[in-house]
């Protein structure tokens, strides 16, 4: 007899094979058959008939490394048919960790500035119950969990560890010594679990003092030693992220720590506007390595990396004025009222014009990369919807002074988009022909990550409703590719061999899907972390189902108490 049986459903298996009508049958924790099993016995049964039914996300670029350690549901990501996450990417994360308020502060204080976590969030709910990378492993493994949740080993923190304060510079070079004891604390996280490592080298990355992160330019020799540890082990992934400045001395360097390691490398690649081609270049020279039989890829974004500017974020144009800091702390609703004065709206908009840099700066210069996030949200805007354009037919000079007003409506809660990136030329079209090809990954959600003002845990709700049904300004993409794409592909990346395929042996993670009418819903604000920190959270409609391990896990988007996720600790070998 089955535990459960998904009847009915439209089947895409996550293979790229072409959809079709099965049952699925589910004993335990794996799924036993896949075909007809009408005249079958189950303990429960459900009806998935006009449904899609998928194998459940496989999401490898999160930062959950504090939100693992006080949040069960480990949402946004769980409210869009994620069931396993990778986190500790881009270099940063909490383990190891030297014992002391020092090492802590300075680790929550690099979280916070590279991924915008709050840090009194981080300081009231991280529990610090370890200090080598192992013991971190055991106290997320020590807590329940909707999803399962693999972690990178994030080399920040590790040379910190190793360098003390001087790892925290990013002009002090390893010695020796160092780079032996990076190495072999590696080898003793990949043994424990580790998914791999994961590297940060842009100036993007800084402290929340405004300090470079400390791997920024580390030398040849540390990232070696780092990958003589991997291939050591025969375990684990490399995962970088780089500004490809010397783009191909930068990518030779990838090359030689992936062939030194023999293991899969990722690099976070986005379409930059000040040179729209070199992500084409990027590719190439994956495509070069793949060749010569060394596994490079890279995560990219399925639509612009966009940021939410809005009055109850931390960014909006007027965020860095002296009137605002008057404002800053009052509730929304007076905000709202006092900036609904004349005098106050005056004052904001001629002190915004005196900040240097700051949103503010980018919008004036480029008004056109603002619009309305709009309900149902619109990540691929027609310029024609832009604020620029919008002030420009009604006759308003200053397009900021229509950016004043837009933020007010909705009582204070309107949120405005600006697409960052992957948006060169107003269309997405070079973030399709990234996910056409079989260099790249779909990642970069950043679950858990910049809280404040980007919310792109729903990459993958966005990756089918968009790209398989809804894009008009372009081709879409077929649908059995898209869902490869976000399972077994990301799953097959790191190791993990048991999930992200619909076929007997495998792990019986699954989404049962109303694809007529998932759609996501805009983003709100709520205070729900640690200390009353506030994060952006959305949520989708048309999962039906979510099943975790065998177990119905959300229904309608609604949890249902199971919180049966694992710690996944390393490579996961393919069903016999």
């Amino acid at each position: 007899m089955f535990d459960l049986v998904i009847s009915g459903g439209n089947v895409v298996d996550g293979t790229g094979a072409a959809r079709r009508q099965a049952d699925i049958g589910i004993e335990g924790d794996r799924i036993t058959e896949v075909g007809d099993l009408s005249g079958r016995a189950a303990k429960r049964r459900i009806d998935a008939d006009g449904a899609l039914v998928t194998p459940g996300w496989v999401d490898i670029h999160t930062h959950y490394d504090g939100q693992a350690t006080w949040d069960p549901m480990m949402a946004p990501s769980s409210l869009h048919g994620v069931t396993s996450v990778v986190m500790g990417n881009c270099g940063v994360g909490f383990a190891p960790a030297r014992q002391g308020a020092a090492a802590h502060d300075f680790l929550i204080a690099l979280m916070e500035g590279v991924e915008d976590i709050p840090g009194s969030a981080l300081h009231e709910g991280l529990p610090w119950d370890w200090e080598s990378f192992p013991q971190y492993l055991d106290s997320v493994a020590s807590r329940p969990h909707a999803i399962d949740i693999g972690s990178m080993l994030p080399h920040a923190a590790l040379r910190a560890y190793v360098m003390g304060e001087r790892g925290a510079n990013y002009k002090e070079d390893a010695r020796p010594d160092e780079i032996a004891e990076m190495t072999r604390l590696t080898i003793e996280a990949l043994e424990a679990g580790a998914i791999g490592v994961g590297t940060s080298r842009t100036v993007n990355h800084r402290s929340r003092t405004g300090a470079k992160i400390g791997t920024l330019t580390a030398s040849n020799e540390e990232l070696l030693g780092i990958a003589e540890a991997l291939a050591h082990t025969g375990k684990g992934v490399l995962q970088f992220v780089s500004d490809f400045k010397g783009l191909d001395d930068e990518l030779a360097l990838m090359r030689r720590a992936a062939e030194m390691a023999g293991r899969p490398l990722s690099v976070s690649l986005v379409q930059a506007d000040p040179d729209p081609e070199r992500w084409r270049r990027v590719v190439d020279h994956l495509a070069r390595a793949q060749a010569d039989g060394i596994d490079m890829k890279a995560q990219v974004a399925c639509r612009p990396v966009g940021l939410l500017v809005g009055l109850h974020g931390s960014m909006h144009p007027f965020v860095r004025t002296p009137t605002w800091m008057t404002l800053a702390d009052l509730p929304l609703a007076e905000q709202v009222a006092r900036m609904r004065q004349p005098e106050v709206r005056t004052q904001l908009l001629a002190e915004a014009r005196e900040v240097r840099g700051g949103l503010f700066a980018v919008v004036a210069r480029q008004p056109h990369k603002l619009y309305r996030l709009g309900d149902p949200p619109r990540y691929e805007p027609d310029p024609s919807e832009s604020l620029a354009a919008e002030a420009q037919r009604r006759g308003i000079d200053d397009p900021m002074e229509l950016v004043y007003d837009v933020l007010l409506e909705r009582a204070g809660t309107e949120m405005l988009y600006v697409p960052a990136a992957n948006f060169a030329g107003s269309s997405l079209d070079a973030a399709r022909e990234m996910l056409l090809s079989e260099w790249c990954l779909p990642g970069l959600s950043d679950g858990g990550a910049h809280v404040s003002f980007i919310c792109d845990a729903s990459f993958p709700t966005f990756l089918l409703t968009h790209w398989c049904r809804d894009r008009t300004r372009g081709e879409q993409l077929p649908l059995e590719l898209a869902v490869k794409r976000q399972t077994q592909d990301t799953a097959r990346h790191v190791g993990w061999l048991d999930r992200g395929v619909l076929a007997p042996g495998y792990l019986a993670d699954l989404n049962v899907i109303d694809f007529d009418r998932l759609q996501l819903r805009p983003p709100t604000m709520i205070n729900d972390l640690p200390a009353g920190g506030r994060r952006l959270m959305q949520r989708a409609d048309g999962y039906r189902h979510t099943v975790k391990r065998g177990e119905v896990s959300f229904d309608e988007g609604e949890h249902t108490g199971v919180l049966n996720g694992h710690l996944v600790r390393g490579a996961q070998p393919a069903p016999l």
